[in-house]
């Protein structure tokens, strides 16, 4: 399976065609809106959420409510397109530099300057509106339609913020249902009460100082067979694969898998996971510090990985840069910005990650139709069974 997505922050749509997905899979259309709506919660948004409330439309691919095996088309329309039809329009346009809202001072943090010295692009608008973080609502609607195919399969994901600036949750293990329901009721996307109040407050502070705030977001992935991903290629190792689809997504700085970096401070023996076997359950670890992985395959274990998102760049917090015009210091200044998007960025990680097992499930066990798929994996099933 594949997908490209095209569109621009003030564009009138967002779009996606996703290629290779089978056909006589069920889609819930809440259920994939409710993943878009997700990533526009969360305490300490900015304003455009306001704006935007992003529906999923699906124009092709599927029909009376189920997968056809043709590709997939989504769209969804940017609210905020009325106000920008001039200035994004695809025609020429007569004006000034400020009619047509030439950017012209880079942003730092963002991909402005580099974007513009790569494509040689004078208006620094061409760069931003498509490096925005509005492209990962495509991506959460990707992630929507993968998540789907995988509860085919009693496949379950599930997300949390563990760590807003220096406010870290007191970890529980809790059933994945559990996880997810106190999560969906907290706004900052916890289970740790007291750590949900500091980090508001946290936030809170960040705002009234004009800065922003970033953290640590954990995605869990539940019923993944053994066996995703390959040994034989770096390429195809399913860790390396989510790792790169994790780093992918704007803001993020770092990603790790189980107790991740924590290995390093440790002795082999209590970083690796002992391998039992019982009748009922077959082979299994008796820890899952590696977070699901081996050799870049599945171990049936828990898929568990964590990212590292940087503090949003665009402040209220005067940042000095350069006009590319006259190559002169300025102080940037912003209109509008979220003080803290990490438990959305926790939604768009649980969507990427949920693809990345979808694509490797689909290649493990490929065919056309749900069917088909579902015959190849009651096999492979039954083989490692009898193993």
């Amino acid at each position: 399976m594949r997908y490209l997505t095209a569109g621009e922050t003030h564009g009138p749509q967002l779009t996606t065609i996703i290629e290779g997905f089978p056909s006589n899979v069920t889609i819930d259309f809440e259920a994939v809106n409710e993943q878009l709506a997700r990533r526009q919660k969360g305490y300490g948004r900015g304003r455009r959420m306001q704006i935007e409330k992003d529906t999923v439309n699906i124009v092709g691919g599927v029909r009376h409510g189920k997968t056809t095996g043709a590709p997939i088309a989504l769209v969804v329309e940017n609210n905020d397109w009325k106000h920008w039809t001039s200035i994004m329009n695809i025609e020429p346009i007569e004006g000034n530099d400020e009619s047509k809202r030439r950017v012209n001072r880079p942003r730092p943090g963002h991909a402005d300057l580099n974007g513009g010295l790569k494509y040689n692009q004078r208006d620094l608008r061409n760069i931003l509106e498509r490096s925005s973080a509005r492209e990962t609502t495509m991506r959460v609607a990707v992630g929507g339609m993968a998540r789907e195919l995988l509860k085919e399969f009693g496949i379950k994901v599930a997300g949390q913020v563990i760590r807003i600036g220096e406010v870290e949750v007191q970890r529980q293990d809790l059933p994945i249902d559990e996880l997810i329901r106190i999560t969906e009721e907290s706004p900052v996307r916890v289970t740790d009460k007291d750590a949900e109040a500091k980090m508001i407050a946290a936030i809170d502070a960040a705002k009234d100082d004009g800065d922003t705030l970033g953290g640590i977001v954990e995605c869990i992935i539940e019923g993944v067979p053994t066996g995703l991903g390959s040994h034989v290629q770096w390429d195809r190792k399913l860790d390396g694969r989510i790792a790169q689809a994790v780093l992918s997504i704007q803001a993020f700085k770092g990603v790790e898998f189980g107790i991740g970096f924590e290995a390093a401070k440790r002795r082999g023996s209590s970083v690796h996971d002992e391998i039992m076997h019982d009748e009922e359950r077959g082979f299994y670890r008796a820890t899952n510090r590696a977070g699901g992985f081996e050799g870049g395959m599945t171990t049936g274990e828990p898929i568990v990985v964590r990212g590292v998102m940087k503090p949003i760049s665009t402040l209220y917090k005067a940042l000095q840069s350069v006009d590319i015009d006259t190559k002169e210091s300025f102080t940037a200044q912003v209109e509008r910005s979220d003080t803290c998007a990490v438990p959305a960025a926790g939604v768009i990680m649980e969507n990427v990650i949920a693809w990345e097992v979808a694509r490797a499930f689909m290649e493990k066990f490929g065919g056309d139709s749900l069917e088909e798929i579902r015959r190849n994996y009651d096999s492979y099933l039954e083989q490692i069974k009898s193993y």
